[in-house]
């Protein structure tokens, strides 16, 4: 299995990367919001209504 990093071959304690610079190298892009998960069309970020605690009144 290749690091999607570098492209080296993964390491049993990092995988699916090569070493702890490539798996934090991933880290820092998904914190910089460089990688995305796509959602629903519509669907706006937060709580869905459905899941949304009920509120006492």
């Amino acid at each position: 299995m290749a690091c999607p990093i570098c492209g080296e071959d993964t390491v049993r304690a990092y995988r699916p990367f090569c070493s702890k610079r490539c798996a934090d190298i991933d880290l820092g892009r998904w914190m910089q919001e460089r990688y995305v998960v796509p959602g629903r069309e519509g669907e706006e970020e937060g709580v869905p209504e459905d899941d949304a605690p009920d509120q006492i009144q």
